[in-house]
């Protein structure tokens, strides 16, 4: 007789995406996300209309999931939700609503770092057949961190670099906008960059030592170069738009790529895996992925787990789950939830 696998619902509200999965073993049975296009035009998350967002979506949400994996809520073996880190008032409403349902169906509640399970992704059964192997290095980066995190275990890993100011994500949006791409710019700026020359411009790069980041002074940079190139040639931008695009790429990932190689050096360690919203950055991934040629072993996930979803809040409530690591009624939201 088959033993049942530990099935676990996770649900995700950090930000501007709301999402609710299932997993059933390691295995995603189901993965739904919302995104909210009401910030679109605002250029950028405001965080009063994403909190209203999420109370309208999460139940449509959550029983989507559950129609699309084929189960009730009495097949639920426990409820992971994100705690933070996060908008407060993204982030409540997820953990309200998690309490909630958990007290309703009497089952166990799982409190997930939304950061750790970024990095927990990559043991989805079908995000990478690959895994990686124990100790690795992972480049979280996204609109709001950018880090390396040394991982021993699906339960102890530790921070050994940071970004000092801005984050990765936010420097790619933010170089977006300054040549007309509308929010979200990021992912916009990597698929024009795919047709321009790299090498077409260059930017001050910031100098700082060790395993931290700082991405404010070649933001600085692209914004004053910019400014002087469009005041010899008004029509500079629509001119140069794509090698502007390839040319802000390449420097910020030549920051990343950079930093995770010396991480590498100073650890030993030579498994790389990335993680985050920005880990989708097709640059990035090539970059990465070429340093297998120099004995690096790389894992990169798919797209879909690289973005806010709730498919890494359950497998990171499944390692929670078998460790018997739960949460009370208790816990509160914590936008700066520490490690």
């Amino acid at each position: 007789m088959s033993q049942k696998h530990t099935t676990i619902l996770g649900i995700e509200s950090s930000c501007d995406d709301t999402s609710a999965a299932i997993i059933s073993g390691v295995k995603i049975v189901s993965n739904c996300v919302s995104t909210q296009k009401v910030h679109q035009k605002y250029g950028g998350v405001v965080p009063e209309l994403a909190s209203r967002a999420h109370q309208e979506l999460i139940v449509p949400v959550v029983e989507e999931a559950l129609s699309e994996a084929k189960m009730t809520l009495e097949d639920i073996d426990a409820i992971a939700v994100t705690r933070g880190p996060g908008l407060m008032g993204s982030l409540v409403v997820g953990v309200s609503f998690a309490k909630a349902l958990a007290l309703a169906i009497n089952k166990p509640l799982i409190d997930v770092n939304h950061m750790k399970a970024h990095i927990l992704a990559h043991f989805i059964e079908d995000s990478n057949t690959n895994r990686p192997q124990f100790p690795f290095l992972c480049l979280t980066v996204s609109g709001g961190h950018t880090q390396i995190v040394e991982v021993q275990s699906p339960y102890d890993m530790k921070v050994i670099g940071t970004t000092i100011d801005d984050a990765a994500g936010e420097a790619f949006d933010k170089a977006a906008k300054m040549i007309g791409i509308d929010y979200p710019g990021g992912p916009e700026l990597d698929r024009i960059a795919e047709e321009g020359n790299p090498d077409q411009f260059s930017f001050s790069k910031p100098r700082i030592a060790e395993l931290d980041f700082s991405f404010s002074g070649l933001k600085t940079s692209i914004l004053y170069n910019i400014r002087d190139w469009v005041k010899e040639d008004p029509d500079f931008i629509s001119k140069n738009k794509i090698d502007l695009c390839a040319s802000i790429r390449k420097s910020i990932v030549d920051i990343l790529i950079s930093k995770i190689n010396l991480a590498s050096k100073k650890t030993g360690i030579i498994n790389l895996a990335i993680a985050g919203g920005v880990s989708a950055n097709r640059e990035l991934r090539r970059r990465l992925s070429m340093m297998e040629q120099e004995g690096f072993k790389v894992h990169v996930p798919k797209f879909e787990y690289c973005t806010d979803n709730a498919a890494m809040i359950a497998i990171a409530g499944k390692f929670s789950y078998d460790k018997g690591a739960f949460a009370s009624q208790d816990i509160a939201a914590d936008p700066r939830l520490k490690w």
